[in-house]
């Protein structure tokens, strides 16, 4: 009798440790997450992560092994849901006919996933979306790997996508204004409030719609630009020597 409370009472323990563990796993994300996106990787410890999260070093590395693999496991949580719909939305934009209509599509499969969701975690967030602007800033090696590791696949799709549409102009330059397309969409969704400021009301940054439809249109504006090699040369203005003035 003693023998099967025993049992039951062991149970029951580790019944309660398993429904703990998920719960102080989410806390520690949420406080590496947090932490990471306001003093970027190199500057927070496991320690600070641990505190944050009101637990002690050792859960973290029990749940991630290293601070290297809480990062990675930050990244897939919020880009694995965000790059499975661009895939979904960029496979429906190759099948649009007209080529005008394909790429604005194809621009647009991969701008929305980034503003909606319904949750933080399923569009990537404003948090994640300043977190992943301080890791590419910072140089990091091992963020490096991270951020090829979850991205190259997804992007090369898009680059490849966007050159059927233009195969007149070289995928070396449909790369680099593929960049600048990354880069805004960070500025946008960290900062929004830069534009109600500077169109003094007229414009509300945080209007979603909005910002991607302006996304969409000026990114595709540029990508069917004329090539780099094929662009007028400008014309270099000479300063007259003293004598000529």
């Amino acid at each position: 009798m003693v023998r099967k409370a025993a049992k039951v009472e062991l149970k029951t323990e580790l019944k309660a440790v398993s429904t703990r563990k998920p719960n102080m796993r989410e806390a520690i994300l949420a406080a590496a997450e947090e932490l990471f996106s306001t003093y970027g990787f190199n500057a927070v410890s496991v320690r600070d992560i641990a505190q944050a999260a009101g637990a002690n070093p050792g859960s973290v590395t029990y749940h991630f092994k290293t601070k290297d693999g809480l990062l990675l496991e930050i990244y897939r949580r919020h880009c694995g849901p965000m790059n499975r719909r661009r895939s979904e939305l960029l496979a429906a934009a190759r099948r649009v006919r007209d080529l005008q209509d394909r790429l604005e599509a194809i621009v647009r499969a991969y701008v929305l996933p980034a503003f909606t969701s319904g949750s933080d975690l399923a569009g990537g967030g404003t948090r994640f979306t300043r977190l992943r602007a301080i890791m590419s800033a910072e140089g990091n090696e091992v963020v490096r790997k991270i951020i090829a590791q979850t991205f190259d696949d997804t992007s090369h799709a898009f680059v490849d996508a966007i050159h059927e549409s233009l195969p007149h102009i070289p995928r070396t330059d449909l790369v680099w204004r593929s960049h600048f397309l990354l880069g805004a969409l960070y500025y946008t969704l960290v900062t929004p409030e830069r534009v109600s400021r500077l169109s003094r009301g007229s414009a509300d940054g945080t209007d979603a719609g909005h910002a991607i439809e302006e996304l969409v249109r000026s990114t595709v504006a540029s990508l069917q630009a004329a090539p780099l090699d094929q662009a007028p040369a400008r014309r270099k203005t000479l300063v007259p020597a003293k004598g000529e003035r």
